[in-house]
């Protein structure tokens, strides 16, 4: 069967971007509305995948399990409605990946074990690099958190914005 659904960057659209790696649970702040918006979501059928770059992994700043320590907070928080996460752990000044955004292993990955119809699929960014391999890829894109690179098809302040643009 194939299925509708929603790519979800992570940072500065599902939690705060602090600007220098999230990968602690006590300074992981889940964004206002973004309960809401998954639960909105899920409801109207679309699975929902997060796609995120963590190249601190790479970079030693942080461990794979300190990382997914904080993706166990956010299913807790938001009711477990996140079908998968995929995470590409490198950064270009070690190695090269073309798992990173933008490149887009990540969603081919997602969209061929998850027959995902990109027709009838989006994807919610804060930074043209989210948005750019989604496009190539053919799906619609939302681009949150104050942020406009002139490419994506809508843009609004947050997660439960693009939710209700989708849904709408």
């Amino acid at each position: 069967m194939v299925g509708k659904c929603v790519f979800l960057d992570r940072d500065g659209v599902l939690n705060e971007d602090l600007g220098d790696y999230t990968y602690e649970v006590e300074k992981f702040s889940i964004v206002k509305g973004v309960p809401e918006a998954l639960k909105l979501l899920h409801e109207a059928d679309f699975m929902l995948i997060v796609i995120t770059n963590q190249a601190g992994i790479s970079r030693g700043r942080y461990s794979i399990s300190q990382m997914q320590e904080c993706h166990d907070y956010l299913q807790q928080q938001t009711g477990y409605l996140i079908q998968k996460f995929y995470f590409s752990p490198y950064h270009p000044t070690i190695t090269e990946s073309l798992s990173r955004k933008p490149g887009s292993l990540m969603f081919e990955k997602a969209i061929a074990r998850f027959d995902v119809d990109v027709s009838q699929s989006w994807m919610i960014g804060d930074k043209k690099r989210d948005l750019e391999p989604a496009i190539r890829m053919g799906l619609k894109t939302i681009q949150v958190d104050g942020h406009d690179d002139g490419i994506a098809d809508f843009v609004t302040g947050n997660l439960l914005g693009a939710a209700k643009h989708i849904l709408s």
